[in-house]
């Protein structure tokens, strides 16, 4: 608190190097690569506003293909399990 106030920091006008001029957003920002894509990501005011937004994104129409692939990957993962633990399905069958 001298007589001349607050001594000010310096400023430099520092540019990456492999930046070019004409991409858009900054250098130094970092987002996530599927930002883009939600609606739940960045400012949301409050929990109730939080929560309309996740049930939005979860009432959105999902991807069929994706779905059928991820049950039929967990189809076969659990019939794996059961061959290596030697499960006997015969119980399930009655004669």
């Amino acid at each position: 608190m001298g007589i001349f106030g607050k001594r000010q920091n310096k400023k430099f006008s520092y540019k990456p190097r492999f930046y070019k001029d004409g991409e858009e957003g900054s250098p130094f920002e970092m987002k996530h690569k599927f930002d883009g894509y939600r609606k739940t990501v960045g400012p949301s005011g409050n929990i109730k506003t939080k929560f309309k937004n996740a049930l939005g994104e979860l009432k959105e129409e999902p991807d069929r293909e994706a779905n059928r692939r991820i049950l039929i990957i967990v189809v076969i993962l659990i019939l794996i399990f059961l061959f290596i633990i030697e499960f006997d399905l015969s119980i399930f069958f009655s004669k």
